[in-house]
């Protein structure tokens, strides 16, 4: 990974974490920086180090903006988006009862961490509360997509460079994120409508195989 990959990486980890909507699974993102960062020894470490940071930057400042001045607005895009205000203050209504725990866990849960740093500024949690909640959440999510993507890096970058090189990588991506697409939309209960907030934002965040796995086995359960 270079330079520019990296920054450019970090920059749309960043705005999806502030609440803008690029419909790009973020999963599926850090996957790829784990698979291109595998082999780089401590670089590796420093690409994690970068996109947790950045996950922390952006996940405080729309906690903030949806405290303050910005509330109407986020929530509205939100809406718009397929998480309305209800289901926001549903999760709201957990997360106070649970603080940092609760902020951690939502942000550990495919298809619901899309809306728990909205939803914690609606419960107007303490900011440290938020903030270590968010840390813990994030740390396992991120890393654990992180380190999935580094473990298969070396036979992944093998076999696309076998197979053609970047395009070949790129079309595997596309596949991924198609399939997690209709994946997601298959496994969410059919009770649901994409306005209980099951549609392209939880796809957003959750397309990859591990979170589809979860999602089915919650699916089962229910």
């Amino acid at each position: 990974m270079d330079g520019l990959a990296l920054v450019t990486l970090l920059a749309v980890i960043l705005i999806k974490e502030i609440g803008v909507p690029i419909p790009v699974p973020g999963d599926l993102l850090v996957i790829t920086a784990g698979v291109a960062a595998s082999g780089q020894g401590i670089f590796a470490v420093a690409v994690l180090i970068g996109i947790l940071l950045a996950g922390y930057v952006g996940g405080s400042v729309q906690f903030v903006l949806v405290r303050g001045v910005m509330r109407e607005r986020l929530l509205a895009l939100f809406a718009r988006l397929g998480v309305p205000r209800a289901r926001l203050d549903r999760l709201a209504d957990r997360l106070a009862r649970h603080g940092s725990r609760g902020v951690a866990v939502a942000r550990m849960t495919p298809g619901v961490r899309i809306g728990a740093i909205a939803a914690s500024g609606l419960a107007a949690l303490r900011f440290p509360v938020f903030a270590g909640g968010l840390v813990v959440g994030n740390a396992v999510f991120v890393g654990g997509h992180f380190l999935l993507g580094y473990a298969v890096g070396q036979p992944a970058l093998e076999l696309i460079g076998r197979a053609g090189g970047v395009l070949i990588g790129a079309a595997f991506l596309g596949i991924l994120a198609v399939g997690g697409a209709i994946g997601w939309t298959r496994l969410r209960p059919s009770r649901r409508s994409p306005a209980d907030g099951s549609g392209l934002p939880a796809w957003a965040d959750a397309a990859c195989p591990a979170c589809l796995a979860v999602a089915a086995v919650s699916s089962a359960r229910r």
